[in-house]
């Protein structure tokens, strides 16, 4: 039973009853596809004015987003005669880019608050839910896209097949699109079981996505695997029609791969559950050793994925005396069920904990850097996945070693 990941809790709030809903991942027998009830409507999660997540406080994120709008403008020879669209554009963190090289671009974003920071850059933002309808009313408008694009977006889609054959309408009809989204593959090898959450509904092989295309008229081109978020795909897709791009030797080879590991099998879903409980227990063993000796442990950052992790390991602040988050949209809050309150990453300076949990563990690097100063006071990090570990002076300490050795 666990919260929506990013209903994050004001100090009024904290005497209320919170709603908690069962979170159990499923498995189709015929397409494999990995779903999630669900229990809130799409409108409550991003449309409420009170969304919290802006794409832009996470500077490996801007990175990969203009490297990302680097790519696309030498693959696609993109210019100012072409029209760049991004579905869930959130707070313009990477059409900024674009727009840099004077190429025209729109974005689609549910999250009013998050879009009026786009909009606030110079990005045009259309501030609703994209589907079919939307994709319509953008044609009429006479808006319909060379380069469409959605990254971390085709998880969070109740009604995949509204959402995706909304793609096929908006893209012009020689156009490309591209999707980022993690892989499934990776987050079940790397036991990313804090990835899932009520906010993501699906959750992809590339096996599965290319059916899901397919069925809309969109053949899926290309692929790559990328690092980001703890290992990610993103497609390359066009009108089943269009004659190039040719299909690449990448998509025979993924496929190939996924099969030969499994992801055509229902037992290899099956056996992922027994995987996450022994990272439970790790985590709750390094934690529960540490504040017998008298240590102090607390989080860094406040993401969706840690909401998970902490609800699941029922880690209060009888672990974690508080955790701290660049996002002042976050600052002030408390996290949902367990009540961790968020503060400026200053915080860290002003107590000097032994130890950081990094709770989103994919931006580790980033984070170590950020926060490298702790080891003036021989602060260590903790890192919760793929299992439990301590992490002391950029240097991982043995998988298997106790906090009393590590210290």
């Amino acid at each position: 039973m666990s919260p929506i990941a990013n209903d994050y809790l004001k100090p009024e709030q904290l005497n209320n009853a919170e709603k908690l809903y069962p979170l159990h991942a499923y498995v189709c027998e015929n397409c494999f596809l990995v779903q999630l009830e669900q229990f809130e409507s799409p409108e409550h999660i991003f449309g409420d004015g009170d969304y919290a997540y802006f794409s832009s406080y996470s500077d490996s994120w801007l990175q990969h987003a203009k490297a990302y709008t680097d790519l696309m403008v030498e693959k696609f020879g993109l210019n100012q005669t072409h029209q760049v669209i991004e579905v869930a554009s959130n707070d313009g963190y990477l059409l900024q880019y674009f727009k840099e090289r004077g190429i025209p671009v729109l974005g689609v974003e549910p999250a009013a608050n998050v879009a009026k920071i786009a909009e606030e850059k110079g990005i045009p933002s259309i501030v609703k839910f994209f589907g079919v309808q939307t994709a319509q009313e953008m044609i009429a408008a006479g808006q319909q896209a060379n380069l469409l694009l959605g990254n971390n977006v085709l998880a969070h889609v109740p009604d995949l097949n509204d959402f995706v054959a909304g793609m096929k309408i908006a893209l012009n009809s020689n156009g490309i699109l591209t999707m980022e989204f993690p892989h499934l593959l990776q987050l079940m090898q790397g036991n990313q079981f804090d990835t899932i959450y009520h906010e993501h509904f699906s959750y992809f092989s590339f096996l599965t996505v290319e059916k899901i295309f397919a069925a809309h008229g969109l053949t899926l081109f290309d692929v790559e695997e990328i690092p980001t978020h703890g290992g990610s795909l993103r497609i390359y897709g066009k009108h089943d029609n269009a004659v190039t791009p040719p299909i690449s030797e990448r998509v025979t080879q993924l496929k190939a791969k996924e099969i030969q590991l499994g992801l055509d099998k229902l037992e290899t879903y099956i056996t992922f559950g027994e995987k996450v409980k022994e990272t439970k227990r790790k985590l709750l063993t390094l934690l529960i050793e540490a504040k017998s000796q008298g240590k102090s442990v607390v989080g860094y950052g406040a993401p969706a994925k840690g909401n998970t992790l902490l609800n699941y390991c029922g880690i209060c602040t009888d672990f974690i005396d508080y955790t701290v988050d660049r996002n002042p949209h976050k600052q002030g809050m408390f996290l949902p069920g367990t009540h961790i309150p968020i503060f400026h990453p200053a915080k860290i300076r002003e107590t000097k904990p032994d130890y950081v949990l990094i709770l989103p563990w994919n931006l580790q690097q980033e984070i170590v850097e950020q926060m490298a100063f702790i080891a003036a006071w021989g602060g260590k990090f903790l890192i919760p996945i793929p299992e439990a570990r301590v992490y002391d002076n950029f240097n991982v300490i043995d998988l298997n070693t106790s906090i009393s050795e590590a210290a």
